[in-house]
């Protein structure tokens, strides 16, 4: 992590604007072990990440395509526990700042009766430093926001290509760290190309002073380069890396491939800013959705 953090006002917003272009990296924890997990989280350090998503595993991820809910599957099977991951999280030793993705009933549920703060004190006791919650409104996350910031962490929301209007300033007036930008309509999946919808949301988000990484689609270190010359500060690949996670007969084919995989992206988003600086005027005309 880059030594100017405390120019920022938290460990994510100086990660994505301290390294940027930033690369954001998501795992589900406990695929398909929390000791395989542990490796995994390790390699896309190595490789390049800037911010590393873990996926808590919840029974409905309705946010989630096939990919990642094989991952959620895979890990529940093993036994995949909320203080397994937090016991996880302790054990990890990586530059990177560390964030939990998960649903939000996880969180409400984790403490002896329904309260978000057991959980968010245990992220924060545990070392993470923010939060995603997929199936959180923003209007509805004030006692998650407020416990978030009590305890040091960033809540991240995730703005779709179908918001906007006073519906975007209430979400973006509630954003710490990064505004997660959901690239497509539906579900997370690796796709071909770069959706048009991103060129659109990154417009319309200009007006904002908060970081914002592109996810939902993100694959290959092409697509890296083209959205961050699209104007985004960071992007977020998630099923590539799940993809090389299932397709590995043995742990340490994935570790030596998650490596390489985060090195193509990190240096696909570095193109992508080259590209910007040699000439601001030369944007790429956008893939159709």
């Amino acid at each position: 992590m880059s030594d100017t953090s405390s120019e920022y006002d938290s460990d994510i917003e100086a990660a994505i604007r301290g390294n940027h272009p930033a690369l954001i990296t998501y795992i589900t924890a406990g695929d398909p072990s929390l000791e395989d997990t542990k490796a995994y989280v390790e390699a896309l350090d190595r490789g390049g990440s800037d911010l590393i998503e873990l996926g808590l595993p919840f029974s409905e991820p309705i946010a989630e395509g096939q990919t990642i809910q094989a991952a959620i599957n895979r890990a529940l099977a093993a036994g995949t526990t909320p203080e397994g991951f937090f016991e996880l999280v302790e054990d990890l030793e990586t530059e990177a700042p560390l964030l939990v993705m998960t649903y939000y009933n996880m969180i409400l549920q984790y403490g002896s009766e329904p309260d978000v703060r057991p959980f968010v004190e245990r992220a924060a006791e545990a070392g993470l430093s923010g939060i995603i919650v997929p199936d959180l409104p923003a209007e509805e996350a004030d006692p998650l926001r407020d416990a978030c910031d009590d305890n040091g962490l960033d809540l991240i929301f995730i703005i779709a290509p179908t918001t906007e209007g006073e519906r975007l300033d209430a979400v973006m007036s509630r954003v710490s760290g990064f505004a997660y930008v959901q690239a497509r309509l539906g579900t997370t999946g690796a796709r071909a190309n770069v959706s048009g919808a991103t060129y659109d949301s990154l417009a319309r988000l200009s007006k904002y002073d908060v970081p914002k990484a592109v996810g939902f689609g993100v694959s290959e270190g092409d697509h890296a380069a083209e959205i961050i010359e699209a104007g985004a500060d960071g992007v977020i690949v998630g099923s590539a890396l799940i993809d090389i996670i299932a397709s590995s007969d043995d742990p340490s084919d994935a570790v030596d491939a998650l490596e390489a995989k985060a090195a193509e992206l990190k240096r696909g988003a570095r193109r992508g800013a080259e590209t910007l600086t040699d000439d601001p005027e030369d944007t790429p005309e956008p893939e159709q959705p």
